[in-house]
């Protein structure tokens, strides 16, 4: 994403912000000139990247629950946005087994709040609905799935993010029509992206932060479901394919106005323990890994994103190849851990990864 003048000055409402992924959004777009205003729950981990790298500093940061109808739709009114993205949600497969009514209430109620909101705030005209891979119906086959696949889910997460993309297919019929743009002048679209890595994610149960927990303290990684093959990526890929998307609709481009995949290449789709591997033998010795034998919930083992619509409507592809998305990410944490500012780092590598993107374009 080029800095160009599109975001300077522009009015964004971001839920999510104190997250993993909302968090390098929300410094992207202040980085672009935005002003935004973020409206979540406290950092889901401690320590987590919204506070190492003071991503309140620059923006208005709003501490408040998804599922307050009341309270979101009067702060989105208040800040008067033109864009808004929604990531905030319920994002760990393990954490919906444990506590599944707390996962639908916020993937599914908090995406219909948002988009209440949306319909009582006049000021909006683009809505970026962010979601997942696994709201796919998984066949375990190894093609990629299209936007047009049909929806699913085993587990209560995945599902929940597959009724989330039906709810915004469902308001975007109802009352954001494309057919009906010139009434209200709002267009509407999701997105789905791969599993994402980048420096500051410090989640539980979630591979790379447990393998960085792991090899810098010296302690052995278990790691379950070793052959599970995945569309990683790092977390600035998808993210400029949010910022593009969300260009193209407030621009009147309500033909954009439908669900988007935004995967890595598909040579990147790999299994867990190729990472494993790679980022032992990248971090030096020392580093040792056994698998978790214990039983496990269902996950499933194989997962691939076909992102030819967003190549060919947008003009997005993926810029990092998978090694060197695990080189930014380790040199992330390895730098950060040595002294450096997270928030020098996150800005460091926008703009490195801005110039690959602008030069493959």
């Amino acid at each position: 994403m080029e800095k160009t003048q599109f975001w300077q000055s522009k009015r964004v409402f971001l839920t999510g912000h104190t997250g993993f992924k909302g968090s390098w959004l929300a410094l992207w777009l202040q980085h672009l000139g935005a002003e935004v205003t973020g409206y979540a729950l406290d950092p889901p981990s401690d320590p987590s990247l919204f506070q190492k790298a003071d991503i309140a500093a620059c923006m208005h940061s709003i501490i408040s629950d998804l599922r307050d109808a009341a309270i979101l739709t009067s702060v989105m009114q208040s800040a008067q946005p033109e864009i808004v993205f929604h990531l905030a949600a319920q994002s760990l497969v393990g954490q919906s087994y444990a506590d599944p009514v707390e996962t639908y209430e916020t993937n599914v109620l908090g995406t219909i709040h948002l988009l209440e909101a949306v319909r009582k705030t006049p000021s909006v005209r683009a809505v970026v609905i962010i979601t997942t891979d696994k709201c796919y119906e998984n066949k375990e086959w190894v093609w990629p799935y299209r936007e047009t696949d049909p929806l699913g889910g085993y587990d209560p997460y995945s599902s929940s993010k597959a009724c989330a993309e039906i709810i915004t297919s469902s308001w975007r019929d109802s009352f954001f029509n494309p057919a009906h743009y010139a009434e209200h002048k709002v267009a509407v679209a999701s997105a789905r992206a791969g599993n994402v890595i980048g420096g500051g994610d410090w989640a539980s149960n979630r591979l790379i932060p447990d393998i960085v927990r792991a090899f810098s303290s010296g302690k052995t990684l278990e790691i379950r479901n070793p052959a599970a093959t995945r569309p990683w990526q790092h977390v600035l890929e998808p993210l400029r394919g949010y910022l593009t998307l969300a260009e193209k609709l407030h621009a009147g481009g309500v033909q954009y106005a439908s669900a988007w995949n935004f995967g890595p290449q598909y040579t990147d789709a790999r299994p867990v323990e190729w990472i494993v591997r790679h980022l032992s033998a990248r971090w030096g010795s020392g580093t040792q890994w056994k698998l978790d034998v214990r039983e496990l919930p269902h996950e499933a083992q194989m997962l691939k994103l076909d992102w030819s619509k967003a190549h060919a409507a947008l003009g997005w592809q993926p810029v990092l190849p998978l090694p060197e998305a695990l080189d930014y990410t380790l040199d992330w944490y390895q730098r950060e851990a040595a002294g450096t500012r997270a928030r020098d780092l996150c800005l460091e590598q926008i703009i490195s990864y801005s110039e690959k993107a602008a030069a493959a374009s």
